[in-house]
């Protein structure tokens, strides 16, 4: 196949130069796709206060960091990005859901951590409710997501529910466990650790 470049570009082709049967000729129109970069400097409260945010160690930390979430009317389901040193690279409002659910699905979560180049990840959401025990699918959703980190090697540190009055319960604290056990969860309120 004989490519021939744009007509603008072609040389005119006297009679004896063009080729005898006409289907041979092929034309291929080509679009060159430049990439542009811009600086943007986003100026906004979330951004100071993120930076204000020392590097993350403990669930104590993060339940800190989203404290406000017990007075949302609504399930919302954040992830913190965060790199190698566990500083706050970018805070990802996943979700917004109803009263009592958030639809999460790992190709979203994960395709943020992917731009923002995060190492680990956090996730948080609350319960309206109040109450911050994790209900099967909380478990079922932490378990996809920490399969997709695996697989993608971004670590997913904890994922912590925030419930009313400074309450909240880290669920990979002692483990994680996809299922709740009859003697007790492997999530503890209040205590995690970071690894």
């Amino acid at each position: 196949m004989n490519l021939v470049p744009f007509p603008h570009q072609t040389p005119a082709l006297s009679e004896e130069q063009v080729p005898a049967s006409s289907s041979s000729l092929v034309s291929v129109r080509l679009k060159e796709i430049v990439p542009l970069y811009q600086n943007v400097e986003i100026r906004c409260a979330v951004s100071r206060y993120l930076a204000e945010a020392p590097a993350i160690h403990s669930a104590e930390d993060v339940a800190a960091l989203f404290a406000f979430l017990q007075f949302e009317t609504r399930e919302t389901f954040f992830a913190l990005h965060l790199d190698n040193k566990n500083r706050i690279l970018c805070l990802d409002q996943v979700s917004v859901g109803s009263l009592t659910a958030s639809i999460v699905h790992p190709r979203e979560v994960f395709k943020s951590a992917l731009l923002s180049s995060a190492a680990a990840l956090v996730f948080v959401h609350n319960h309206p409710s109040g109450d911050p025990t994790p209900s099967r699918e909380d478990y079922s959703i932490q378990q996809r997501l920490a399969e997709a980190g695996e697989l993608l090697g971004i670590r997913v540190l904890d994922h912590l529910i925030i419930g009313d009055q400074g309450r909240y319960v880290s669920m990979t604290h002692g483990g994680f466990s996809p299922e709740p056990s009859p003697e007790g969860s492997c999530a503890e309120e209040g205590v995690a650790l970071f690894v």
